[in-house]
């Protein structure tokens, strides 16, 4: 039988790989050492293009076995990555391989260039060192070895009068001794000087430290930049009084260069030019880094309608014009908006609007998209339409997370190709959560427990009248091999659905039980309140008592540290049975509490009777006092009612969303007792609760 394609495309590159190290060195290579490093390095990039997830760390390896083998010529590397572009691409991994290779490569050549730089530092320190002991015996001997050091030196005084350039320095600005000599030091600014570099300068010539190093540009006489490595060192009298400073500058702009190609490879697409998915994700990540309260993103994820016809039809040479052609569209109609435009891969674009204004803005941006993609592409003798189709995300920074957001504008998307193609569709959060929770569970919840892909992060809850840490509250997180980190919105309502809620809930309780007993045993009475979330049906499970007792007791945890929270819509009526479980719940000397308080129908009439001794207001309460279309002082009015009622019924009260110190402080007025929210924290690994605990648990 013949071999396999991917056989012999394996072999093929195996093959073509070889040659080009081959031919990449040089001098002469062990026939048996290059075979051996042509096995390493084709071994990772092969596991970094198949092996599941995807891991740069492969083909960073390889990259770096090159250099450590001296394949350090830049043109290597061009070859190199022009022969990983040739390759089959199927998973659309292409990209990331190449831009993972050629950084691999980089960071390599950066650690052995800055071997050889400390090298030439120490080199450089001591022949500054033999350049003072020169300066007071014999000046013949200096001025020998000062002008005929391989590297740029010039000398000045503690007044940063530049007083002597040797001849290298003198290359290196294309200037003449006059052109330096007499100016001052000061006068050699650059704009994209190194952060703090002046800074550091005063202090080495007022005698704080004694040498100081930076990657520093100048301009030459020429008015071309030129990167250099700066090393300025004090030299002292024989009293340790400051007399000359020395500095030592290595030109490094062809290095510098080629790292700033490098580092646009990794982030651009070849083909279009446009940010990369790598670094669209970077920008999109900063936003969720420290945002501002109530800051907004919106995102438009945009897939072209019938381009696999096209590239079928026409060939993929027309299809990659047609992609280029749409990125100039996209990027000429869109930049100039403000807004990042990049390829994801494939016919994939994605538009990011920071600092969102609303969903107007994002359906605009939307809007302009198809608008930009209206008229016909003229390619060759061809005269092609392109339409598109384009999901809207618009969301508050603090309701998400950069994963989420994606998978949710990802999935509009394809109901906008469902709905007809040629439009934009808005998110909406009930369709995409219920598409999101179908397919997370019928493929992988029913052993994910098994796997231990569930873990659990713990949210602060705050007293409000003095700061402290009054009680945690347990948060289920299902790290998904193919979603990523999914949020309880995106997985529980189902779960309940199926029936899985109920081990799933169960082993949640077990380890938040386990966890808070933890922490009572360390910490004593300072140990936070444990809050566990009831679904539903949980709450009507007849087993539920006996599994509170039995966790109780298994993990010693005293029973007045759990609350246990329940919706609205848990008990319908004064004859539900849940209403039965509860009452034992509480004998037991669990506290219950009612969650989302005011998303429900809220009978008023009844939530006197329920065994609670807690409330806590739902979180879009709060969230809409800072919603311009909404009266903020009738929202006040309402969360004041709320907390009167709640005490007027005995209850504790809890606000939940609260993201500023303004909000925290008129809660505190109305006379709530406990808020949690982004202002307290966000949900953290245990870890980080007991740092809080140990550090007193105050608000920051």
């Amino acid at each position: 039988m013949s071999a396999e394609p991917a056989e012999v495309d394996a072999a093929r590159f195996r093959e073509d790989w070889a040659l080009l190290l081959a031919a990449g060195h040089g001098a002469a290579v062990h026939p048996g050492i290059l075979h051996r490093l042509v096995s390493r390095t084709v071994g990772l990039l092969h596991r970094a293009q198949r092996d599941e997830p995807f891991d740069a760390a492969f083909a960073e390896e390889a990259g770096a076995l090159l250099v450590d083998a001296h394949f350090t010529d830049p043109s290597v590397l061009a070859r190199a990555v022009g022969l990983l572009h040739r390759q089959p691409d199927e998973d659309g991994r292409g990209p990331a391989v190449c831009g993972a290779f050629a950084a691999g490569w980089a960071a390599a050549l950066r650690e052995r260039t800055l071997r050889e730089q400390e090298a030439i530092r120490t080199a450089a320190d001591s022949a500054r060192k033999d350049a003072e002991k020169a300066l007071r015996a014999s000046e013949a001997r200096f001025r020998a070895l000062f002008e005929s050091a391989a590297i740029g030196i010039g000398i000045g005084d503690t007044e940063g009068n530049i007083l002597a350039v040797n001849k290298a320095l003198q290359d290196i600005f294309g200037a003449r001794p006059e052109d330096l000599q007499g100016h001052k030091v000061n006068e050699l600014v650059h704009p994209e000087d190194t952060p703090g570099v002046w800074e550091a300068y005063e202090d080495l010539v007022s005698g704080k430290r004694e040498y100081l190093q930076f990657d520093k540009p100048y301009y030459r006489r020429d008015g071309e930049v030129v990167w250099t490595q700066l090393t300025v060192s004090l030299i002292r009298d024989d009293e340790g009084v400051p007399q000359y400073q020395v500095a030592m500058l290595e030109d490094i702009t062809d290095r510098y260069r080629l790292q700033e190609r490098l580092r646009h490879q990794a982030t651009h697409d070849s083909l279009t030019g446009l940010p990369n998915r790598a670094a669209f994700f970077e920008r999109l990540e900063k936003i969720f880094e420290d945002p501002e309260p109530g800051a907004r993103f919106g995102l438009c994820y945009v897939d072209l309608d019938g381009f696999k016809v096209v590239n079928d039809s026409l060939g993929h040479e027309t299809g990659d014009q047609l992609l280029t052609a749409v990125a100039d569209r996209l990027k000429a109609a869109l930049s100039p908006l403000g807004h990042l435009v990049a390829r994801l891969g494939g016919d994939e674009f994605v538009v990011l609007l920071e600092n969102c204004r609303g969903e107007q803005e994002a359906v605009a941006a939307a809007k302009t998209v198809l608008n930009a993609l209206d008229g016909p592409v003229h390619i060759g003798d061809h005269r092609l339409a392109v339409g598109a189709s384009v999901g809207v995300l618009e969301r508050r920074v603090a309701t998400t997370t950069p994963g989420a957001a994606v998978r949710a504008a990802d999935l509009t998307l394809y109901r906008a190709k469902e709905a007809g193609r040629g439009r934009w569709t808005l998110f909406d959060p009930k369709e995409t959560a219920r598409a999101v929770s179908r397919y997370a569970v019928s493929v992988r919840m029913p052993a994910a427990l098994d796997r231990g892909e569930f873990f659990i992060d713990y949210q602060p809850l705050h007293a409000l009248a003095d700061g402290s840490l009054a009680a945690v509250e347990a948060l289920v997180r299902w790290r998904h091999p193919q979603l990523g980190v999914l949020g309880p919105d995106e997985f529980v309502a189902t779960a309940e659905e199926t029936g899985l809620i109920m081990p799933l809930g169960r082993w949640v309780l077990e380890q938040a039980c386990g966890q808070a007993a933890d922490w009572e045993r360390r910490f004593g009475a300072a140990a936070p309140q444990m809050n566990v979330n009831l679904a539903v049906r949980q709450a009507r499970n007849a087993g539920l008592v006996g599994d509170v007792g039995r966790i109780l007791q298994t993990t010693g945890l005293d029973p007045s540290r759990l609350q246990l929270e329940i919706t609205e819509s848990t008990v319908v009526g004064p004859e539900d049975e849940a209403l039965k479980t509860l009452h034992k719940l509480v004998d037991m000397g669990v506290s219950l509490a009612i969650d989302d308080f005011g998303t429900g129908w809220s009978n008023l009439a009844y939530l006197r009777d329920l065994p609670v001794s807690g409330l806590k207001i739902a979180g879009s309460f709060v969230g809409d006092l800072h919603d311009p279309r909404k009266d903020e002082p009738t929202g006040w009015r309402i969360v004041s009612g709320l907390v009167s009622l709640a005490h007027t019924l005995g209850l504790t009260v809890t606000a939940e969303g609260v993201e500023t110190r303004g909000d925290a402080e008129r809660l505190r007025q109305i006379g709530c007792d406990w808020a949690q929210g982004w202002h307290f924290g966000r949900p953290v690994r245990p870890a980080e609760i007991a740092r809080r605990i140990a550090e007193g648990g105050l608000a920051r």
